[in-house]
């Protein structure tokens, strides 16, 4: 029982959503404990954030370590009744499993490990280096005691990745269409601009935010923040809500934010994100308007994978099975990626991408098929 299919439909029908286990890691440990792997649970806390459990199984001591990365919990089902099929009933229907977390991402991990297990069968047990699953359940919430402690815990025993593959669902379109190989980072901030509060009729006793305010917008949005580089899209600053927090239409407010979130490349760090963006902000407000910016905690840097002969292999395992030749990305959202792109070099490859969160999330079981063939094809490779 231990095909990609059978694992997969285990792992949706524990209803892990974050921060919940729901028993997902469980069916992870029965089934790599029973392959020789050795199996560590390890739960980490933080003031103001839930505890997370975590799982880490190896097997083999030596190098080259490759290790799998990904998340067992989900996000909520929303309206359940909204569902063909039961969010976590792992129901198989006209070659679909459908469920939450199918795509995102308890089907990428039963592909791997499938895959892996079908891998050390043939080679008789014992990989020519290490193979390890690093497993976590908060990627879809803050991530603060996941992977980002999990890799700490890992290091702090002396142990070493070499490479990683997260399977998160990287392809837009079908299977093989895409590979992540970095993502842009994220920071996000607030706009305060303070004026003097008063009634409509007296506005020469008052100062009014709002129209200082709308020009601060225009002017952080008018100019570009680069142009982008050679594996990253141009950076880009959103703005996302504006507030004055007034519900008197005779009353000229005292204050006024705005929230926004800048996707950033490889040509800023936060640091010198920061400043560019304070940076245009005192020049645009010159010595009239009182504005300032309170940026928000982040921990998502960009990160970039540089194409070699890791990236190499894993084309042609893809290829192999698919026939595509995927494209190398670096568009998308923030993952794990980021944490773990300080340990080794990584890739995101997964399953399609178009259902996650969304209600009846499914995924074709051909997918999963191919998919553990493409995984069992990067080990083949990647041990020669």
């Amino acid at each position: 029982m231990t095909d990609a299919l059978t694992i997969a439909r285990d792992l949706v029908r524990c209803p892990s959503v974050t921060p919940a286990d729901a028993g997902a890691l469980g069916v992870l440990e029965s089934i790599l404990k029973s392959a020789g792997f050795e199996i560590h649970r390890v739960t980490f806390s933080e003031p103001g954030a839930a505890d997370i459990d975590n799982l880490y199984a190896r097997i083999g001591t030596g190098a080259p370590h490759i290790t799998f990365a990904g998340h067992t919990d989900v996000v909520p089902a929303s309206d359940e009744t909204a569902w063909t099929h039961g969010a976590f009933s792992g129901d198989v229907k006209d070659g679909f499993l459908y469920g939450r977390g199918a795509v995102d991402m308890k089907g990428g991990i039963a592909c791997s490990v499938a895959a892996a297990l079908a891998y050390l069968a043939d080679i008789g047990g014992k990989p020519k280096g290490s193979i390890s699953f690093l497993i976590t359940g908060d990627e879809e919430d803050v991530a603060v005691n996941g992977t980002i402690k999990l890799l700490q815990w890992v290091a702090a025993r002396g142990e070493k990745f070499d490479h990683c593959v997260l399977g998160e669902p990287s392809n837009v379109e079908a299977l093989g269409d895409c590979i992540k190989i970095g993502r842009r980072g994220s920071q996000s901030g607030t706009l305060y601009v303070d004026g003097v509060q008063g009634h409509v009729a007296y506005p020469h006793r008052a100062s009014n935010p709002v129209p200082d305010i709308s020009a601060l917008i225009v002017a952080l949005s008018n100019e570009p923040l680069d142009h982008g580089s050679d594996q990253f899209q141009a950076s880009n600053l959103e703005f996302t809500s504006v507030d004055v927090g007034n519900p008197a239409s005779n009353v000229i407010p005292g204050q006024a934010r705005a929230k926004f979130n800048i996707r950033f490349n490889d040509h800023h760090t936060q640091e010198t994100l920061k400043a560019l963006v304070e940076a245009r902000v005192a020049n645009a407000a010159g010595n009239r308007i009182r504005a300032r910016i309170v940026w928000e905690p982040s921990n998502a840097n960009v990160f970039v994978t540089k194409p070699g002969a890791f990236t190499d292999l894993a084309v042609a395992a893809i290829e192999e099975v698919t026939g595509r030749k995927p494209e190398l990305s670096t568009s998308g959202g923030t993952s794990d990626a980021r944490f773990i792109a300080s340990y080794c070099p990584v890739i995101e490859f997964g399953l399609v991408g178009q259902t996650m969160h969304q209600i009846d999330e499914r995924t074709p079981v051909s997918d999963l098929e191919k998919l553990t063939k493409i995984y069992r094809g990067v080990l083949d490779r990647y041990f020669g």
